[in-house]
């Protein structure tokens, strides 16, 4: 074997996680160091985000198919119920921890807001959220990366294709025919997940390039000034991850170590944390749930799914945050029932919100909006708010896992003896195989 031959096999003998979690580091301290030029990697970045996006629909309609084949009418309205049950009191308990953090640390109190360009958002309106779950055109959502909807025609299909093959006096043919389908849905989603890690090992170089590209923009200087809110979101956050997500969901109610689940989600919290997209992540957080965390595709290709674009934990908390953040700017103290009313308008909110970089400030502009707060704030913290939106989107994918596991546990899916459970360490790409 040649020498190059040799330090690549060398390379790829480090798995993929620490090798991402090397670059991430990498990228940050090259993008504080050179600065403006640093944005220049930035379309390397772009890329590799998007040919994650590539893997979203192909991923949820082959997967949501194989879920599809194991559930019943009344396990598939259990499940549903649980998933959303415990998205909104977890979504619910982000928005609190975050306003008792930003109480107890009171960010933005020796800022003074000099103004911002506003952005400006009107609140969902539940009837268009409801009525937009139904496509028109499902191959033109599935287009347009429009999930809720890609996910309801393809769990409605799914459960018909279910219900015609149970059915009496079916033909052979018909019957032939469902289980190519489902053959082809098997095939589909084994295959992408062998993408999800030919992309994961370009995502070396995206994740150096999309760090060194945030950091060269926003440079120490632009840092500094709201260093004590990044530090009130980053103890929220890991608050809320540490006694919601792992003491709540993993240890008290799926009776397992905290640890082997984070080990298990380690690629998925990673990559949230790098390109800051819940559905961006959506391909690698699927494929940890399957590898690693051993869930059953019948529970994880329902919960994560609907979980990137209804469950916004970290989202939600930003808002308890940026509200206490926005009243000291302004010089104003907000009671008790205009704290609650952040509660209820961010997780309402949260549920129209999409998966994708940025939705933390159109949220923001509803929650102040709401409490009567100048707009401009949304400009004020729009700098800094790449940095805050990773911290944000990695507590989504936090929380769509615990879930995700907890429901698993429920409904017997999920086998604790194999995977990081049973003492295996995280799957190996196949291409360190």
């Amino acid at each position: 074997m040649s020498t190059v031959g040799r330090y690549w096999s060398r390379y790829r003998s480090v798995p993929i996680v620490y090798r991402i979690g090397a670059a991430f580091l990498l990228g940050s301290i090259v993008g504080l160091a050179v600065g403006q030029p640093a944005t220049r990697l930035q379309p390397l970045g772009d890329l590799f985000v998007q040919m994650l996006s590539m893997l979203i629909v192909p991923i949820i309609v082959f997967t949501l198919l194989m879920g599809a084949r194991r559930l019943t009418p009344s396990k598939l309205g259990r499940i549903g119920g649980q998933v959303v049950g415990l998205y909104a009191v977890t979504s619910g308990l982000a928005v609190a921890f975050g306003l008792l953090v930003a109480n107890l640390i009171n960010p933005g109190e020796n800022l003074e807001l000099t103004g911002g360009e506003a952005m400006e958002a009107e609140a969902p309106d539940i009837v268009e959220v409801i009525l937009g779950i139904v496509p028109s055109n499902p191959i033109g959502a599935m287009a347009e990366g429009d999930i809720l909807p890609v996910i309801f025609f393809v769990i409605v299909f799914g459960y018909a294709l279910a219900v015609v093959e149970e059915s009496e006096g079916v033909s052979e043919q018909v019957s032939e025919g469902i289980e190519s389908f489902y053959n082809l849905a098997e095939a589909g989603a084994e295959a992408m997940f062998k993408v999800v890690w030919g992309v994961m090992e370009y995502g070396v170089l995206g994740v150096f390039a999309l760090m060194a590209s945030v950091f060269g923009q926003a440079g120490v200087d632009a840092i500094v000034p709201f260093a004590l809110l990044i530090l009130t979101l980053l103890l929220a956050v890991s608050l809320h991850i540490a006694v919601v997500h792992l003491a709540g969901l993993v240890m008290l109610l799926s009776g397992q170590s905290p640890i082997k689940f984070l080990r298990g989600g380690r690629e998925a919290l990673i990559t949230a944390l790098s390109i800051r997209s819940s559905s961006g992540t959506l391909p690698v957080t699927m494929n940890d749930a399957d590898e690693n965390l051993k869930i059953d595709e019948s529970v994880y290709s329902f919960s994560l799914p609907l979980g990137a674009t209804i469950n916004m934990d970290g989202t939600a908390l930003y808002q308890g945050v940026a509200a206490i953040f926005a009243a000291n700017l302004v010089g104003v103290s907000l009671t008790l029932p205009e704290q609650f009313t952040v509660v209820v308008v961010a997780v309402l909110a949260s549920i129209g919100a999409a998966g994708v970089p940025g939705t933390g400030l159109i949220m923001l502009t509803l929650v102040l909006t709401q409490l009567g707060l100048p707009l401009e704030v949304v400009g004020f913290v729009a700098g800094v708010d790449p940095i805050l939106d990773r911290l944000r989107t990695m507590t989504n994918i936090s929380g769509d896992l615990a879930v995700t596991t907890v429901v698993a546990k429920w409904n017997g899916a999920v086998d604790f003896a194999s995977g990081v459970w049973g003492g295996e360490g995280a799957s190996a790409s196949p291409a360190d195989d």
